[in-house]
């Protein structure tokens, strides 16, 4: 289980989407339920605790290999390509990052051009402009500099340039009601890496590979990588199932 919602996708984007995983299901654990034991059964229903080494003999083979991920209650299965049962007994629910992004926390991850992409989400984007050009007119500069510094979502390539997107809107905003432009410092344009995966006394998959780490000055920042170099996209949206720990994702309709 990730601890926090940045972990979440900066695993996600970097370390499964970028390696392939490209075919996926949400998913929600009831209330109710415990979210450790549907991590359990998931995982061995699918075969995902494997070894880095048992993974390269079944890509070999043509063979799929899969993950397995969670912040909270909400979950992602993903798996590459290749012949996996996943895909006969999932195959109403799964989609493809290529076509159709994973949104969540605000954030949509998807594949383009060769790298994984993160970005805000466009719903969420639109709602942030709106609450910005609200803020410019209500507040002035010094709200709006205060609602853009706090904004938490990390800058990955595309993210960046929608928060500067939501700055040149917001400075059109402040010069017409006559007030002082901000610069882009007052935002936080370099995305810092933390702890992915929250203390627990089994792991859920025994291969996560991490984001390389860059130590400064400033703090830990994640070296530009495969994740900082894309482009935009916006397919549709697509729905989650919730679980029965004791059905196959695809037969709870």
């Amino acid at each position: 289980m990730t601890g926090s919602i940045a972990g979440f996708i900066q695993q996600l984007a970097v370390s499964y989407v970028g390696r392939g995983y490209w075919f996926y299901v949400c998913g929600r654990v009831p209330d109710g339920k415990d979210p450790s034991s549907v991590d359990a059964k998931l995982i061995e229903r699918y075969g995902i605790d494997l070894t880095k080494w048992s993974r390269a003999r079944r890509k070999r083979a043509g063979l799929a290999n899969m993950q397995y991920l969670r912040h909270g209650r909400f979950f992602v299965l993903l798996s590459t390509h290749g012949r996996h049962p996943f895909f006969d007994s999932e195959k109403l629910c799964i989609r493809d990052v290529r076509r159709t992004p994973v949104k969540y926390g605000g954030y949509a991850v998807s594949y383009r051009d060769g790298h994984p992409h993160v970005r805000i989400e466009r719903r969420e984007y639109l709602r942030l402009r709106s609450w910005i050009l609200d803020v410019a007119g209500a507040r002035g500069t010094s709200g709006v500099r205060a609602e853009l510094s706090g904004l938490r979502f990390e800058p990955y390539a595309p993210v960046r340039r929608q928060l500067l997107n939501l700055l040149r809107a917001a400075n059109r905003e402040l010069s017409e009601r006559g007030h002082a432009r901000l610069a882009a410092s007052c935002l936080r344009l370099r995305r810092t890496v933390g702890p992915v995966f929250a203390a627990s006394p089994a792991a859920v998959s025994c291969e996560h590979p991490q984001v390389p780490v860059q130590c400064t000055s400033r703090g830990s920042t994640a070296r530009p990588g495969p994740g900082d170099e894309l482009g935009d996209i916006d397919p549709a949206f697509a729905g989650l199932a919730v679980v029965d720990p004791g059905l196959g994702l695809a037969e709870l309709g």
